[in-house]
């Protein structure tokens, strides 16, 4: 073969390699309108169809009370999305929907109360209700401490914490005969803490968390 003829065969190699390279782009698109609307390895996930939000779960335990913060989303409504005390009377007033009993309700009953209100102004409204804060759930320390009074019960406090976030014993408190009063379905209970022995981590069981409404004596 001639050098000429050698010549043409590369050049032509080299046309015919260029064109592959060029077209591979287009194969890997696929044609026009396939695969529309599918994510593709590598690619970001289309967002969620409009209206899937997921529920979250409730604890149908917890009863809203007086002074709880509640944040309250109304989904594409920021106007009446928001973080509002609960009064003293145990109300809410949110826009359209007006004045809401929200003391006593669970926050799943709440959500409903409200969405039915909505639904006069909305199509389908959803409504999340979470609680922010929790201030009417509270526990008294009385007695021989710096600073008796009601504390809010948040993370499940002990005793040891409750005498603590009372700023400790005055100097003659009998840290033996502390006791907690707590009310259930079968009246008043006397349950004792021996602060002595729970300080030397003896009977550490004394040290009970503490539920709404109990009351601790410091004599």
């Amino acid at each position: 073969m001639s050098v000429n003829a050698c010549t043409r065969w590369a050049e032509l190699a080299a046309a015919l390699l260029l064109c592959a390279v060029l077209a591979s782009p287009l194969w890997a698109q696929g044609a026009p309108g396939e695969g529309a609307g599918r994510a593709t390895l590598g690619s970001p996930q289309a967002p969620a169809a409009a209206g899937n939000s997921a529920a979250k779960p409730h604890d149908d335990s917890f009863v809203i009370g007086n002074d709880d913060v509640l944040a309250i989303n109304v989904w594409k409504e920021p106007d009446i999305s928001r973080s509002i005390p609960v009064r003293s009377d145990g109300k809410i007033s949110l826009p359209l929907v007006g004045e809401v009993q929200a003391t006593g309700l669970t926050p799943l009953k709440l959500e409903k109360d409200i969405a039915s209100k909505l639904k006069n102004y909305i199509s389908e409204p959803e409504v999340t209700v979470m609680v922010q804060q929790v201030n009417s759930q509270k526990f008294n320390i009385l007695g021989q401490v710096a600073r008796p009074g009601s504390y809010g019960i948040a993370n499940s406090p002990t005793v040891l914490d409750a005498i603590a976030l009372a700023g400790g014993f005055r100097d003659f408190a009998k840290k033996k005969s502390i006791y907690v009063l707590r009310q259930g379905s079968g009246g008043e209970s006397r349950i004792p803490f021996n602060y002595k022995e729970v300080s030397q981590g003896k009977n550490m069981s004394q040290n009970i968390k503490l539920q709404p409404g109990d009351t601790i004596i410091v004599p």
